[in-house]
């Protein structure tokens, strides 16, 4: 009865043709899926055409409908996809020595104090592409202490955390009718859409089979249908909407001008989402916003990509409160640095505020002082003097919370200043903040009188079967043995205590020339080595490597990664670890 309700909507010759199909079918059953059992009578396949039609849209309201239940159904439908679907991520479980079972034996409490502690932390890329592999790896749910939905959001937080809208979108599309995925899909649309970019934003409705629970993904489906000029499919899904309770006055007035149902409309401006501000403006041919610092992050991202920002040149300089505001924006990369300078140098300042710069400067409001200090440092010469009012000028802006307002004109200062010329008390100041130079990728030079630098490093490359370990293993340490002063580092035991965990024989001739010492596995991890849990225990590894790059970490410390990821099998992670740090780079 719902589907005729709608088909109702749509066209009454069309219920009425239907009912007479129905009707003359009803003396003699016909198969509708098997056409060419059917005879060749002219009116029957007239009848046959029609009735397809009718089925084909049918359907389609159909495939609409299952979409949108009520409150209740999509509860049930939540549930019950949430039991069906076992498994969610985006690698092979191969493709890094884990399997399916990676998370079944952790305790969920543990998982999540781990995660709270990781979320803490600015990670280095290291630490990130480890995480990575741990919670987009292709697996089953953990079962203790942790429902699924907990443990998706998990998943969902962490890619939105890293802002890496390419591996959002493969997630979305290889996991399809996710549920509990409303607030990751809100993000993807929410982000191209305050780039600009209104097509791919929409893009992620035909790439994968979204399980839609929110009102808010429901609305932006119907823009996008209406954008691509599907009106018929964007009206069923809006009335299957309307038909579940759907009120949203301000959507209603959007889509009937945007279907065209209306000529006029009012240029009411709504501030509660990105969708709705986006309406805003492409309803209104008169456009005109002010942001002020209480708007959202996202519409001064999107008034930014779309050139709706007042231009710096036409701010009334003795306006303080939209000084500050574009500061803060600029802070937030919605104006560029370039723009805010631009502005500062539009002040006119005397020249003995110009000679007395630090004690002139406390006498001014925040903005105008970071003028006067900015200006003092384009006219001043002397490098111990411009690089103290370079700091003051750094300080003020991290005293109002604004910092990354001054970035890359920091660096832009510093570069062309020579070290020698900084006095001791800024040193620490200038090698921080200073442009670091791009080293170039370089190679790698063997050093075979080192094991650790030797071409043994050769085996853990991913062609090492071309490589004969077993020859080039003896032939290093036979140098060695006979070399009486060599002494034995921690990463030459890392490397052969390694080639010993995949199977390698160290010949008993050469046995007793080092002597393996304790790798101190934190005992905590210990255990769920012992259990089977690599899941926790590469959240561990990344709570233990947390913001340092794996080339910094202490020789002790990664002694026992390895040896941990040596218990666990994880080779190909090991490897990883292993040919950045370990070989002789020149």
């Amino acid at each position: 009865m719902k589907i005729l309700k709608l088909l109702n909507k749509i066209s009454l010759s069309i219920l009425i043709s239907f009912f007479f199909i129905q009707n003359s079918y009803s003396e003699e059953p016909v198969d509708i899926w098997n056409l060419e059992k059917q005879t060749a009578d002219e009116q029957t396949l007239q009848n046959e055409n029609l009735f397809d039609q009718e089925q084909s849209i049918s359907d389609s309201i159909f495939q609409i409908q299952t979409n949108q239940k009520s409150d209740i159904e999509v509860e049930e439908k939540k549930n019950s996809t949430s039991e069906k679907i076992n498994i969610v991520g985006i690698y092979d479980p191969a493709e890094n020595d884990l399997s399916m079972d990676m998370w079944q034996n952790s305790n969920g409490e543990i998982i999540l104090k781990t995660i709270e502690k990781i979320n803490n932390i600015n990670l280095s890329n290291d630490a990130k592409e480890i995480l990575n592999i741990a919670l987009l790896t292709n697996s089953h749910f953990p079962e203790k202490n942790i429902t699924r939905e907990e443990f998706l959001k998990i998943k969902s937080d962490w890619l939105i955390k890293q802002k890496n809208l390419i591996l959002i979108e493969e997630y979305l599309s290889k996991n399809n009718n996710l549920p509990y995925g409303d607030k990751l899909i809100t993000y993807y649309l929410d982000y191209y859409l305050s780039h600009a970019n209104t097509a791919k934003s929409c893009e992620i409705f035909n790439k994968t089979d979204l399980l839609i629970n929110e009102n808010y993904v429901s609305k932006y489906k119907i823009y996008c249908l209406i954008n691509l000029d599907k009106r018929e499919e964007a009206q069923l899904y809006f009335d299957l909407m309307k038909e579940n309770n759907f009120k949203d006055k301000f959507f209603e007035k959007k889509f009937s001008y945007l279907m065209e149902y209306e000529e006029n409309l009012d240029n009411e401006i709504s501030e509660k989402n990105l969708l709705d501000f986006h309406l805003s403006h492409r309803t209104n041919k008169d456009f005109n916003f002010e942001p002020k610092k209480t708007t959202p992050k996202i519409i001064w991202k999107y008034l930014s990509y779309s050139n709706l920002l007042e231009n710096v040149d036409l701010v009334d300089l003795e306006d303080i409160e939209k000084l500050s505001t574009i500061e803060m924006a600029t802070h937030e990369r919605n104006y560029n640095e370039e723009e805010l300078f631009s502005l500062y140098e539009r002040f006119q300042f005397s020249i003995n505020q110009l000679l007395t710069v630090e004690d002139s400067s406390k006498l001014l409001p925040d903005s105008e002082s970071r003028a006067l200090v900015y200006q003092g440092v384009l006219i001043t010469e002397n490098v111990p003097k411009k690089i103290k009012l370079i700091k003051l000028l750094k300080d003020s802006f991290e005293k109002n919370g604004i910092s990354n307002a001054f970035n890359n004109k920091l660096e832009d200062f510093l570069e062309p200043i020579d070290e020698n010329e900084v006095p001791s008390n800024f040193i620490t100041f200038y090698n921080t903040y200073r442009k670091s130079k791009n080293v170039e990728e370089k190679k790698i030079k063997y050093n075979n009188k080192i094991i650790h630098q030797s071409k043994i490093l050769d085996y853990f490359k991913e062609d090492s079967k071309s490589i004969n370990i077993e020859k080039v293993l003896e032939g290093i340490l036979k140098k060695v043995k006979k070399d009486k002063k060599y002494f034995f580092s921690i990463n030459d035991l890392i490397v052969l205590e390694s080639l010993k965990s995949d199977g390698l024989e160290i010949p008993k001739k050469y046995e007793n020339i080092y002597e393996k010492t304790d790798p101190n596995i934190p005992y905590d991890i210990q255990i769920f080595i012992n259990r089977n849990e690599p899941g926790l225990v590469l959240l561990r590894l990344v709570e233990i490597i947390g913001q340092d790059k794996i080339t910094d970490i202490d020789s002790e410390t990664l002694y026992f990664i390895v040896s941990i990821l040596n218990q666990l099998n994880l080779d190909k992670i090991r490897n990883n670890l292993l040919l950045k740090v370990l070989p002789l780079k020149v």
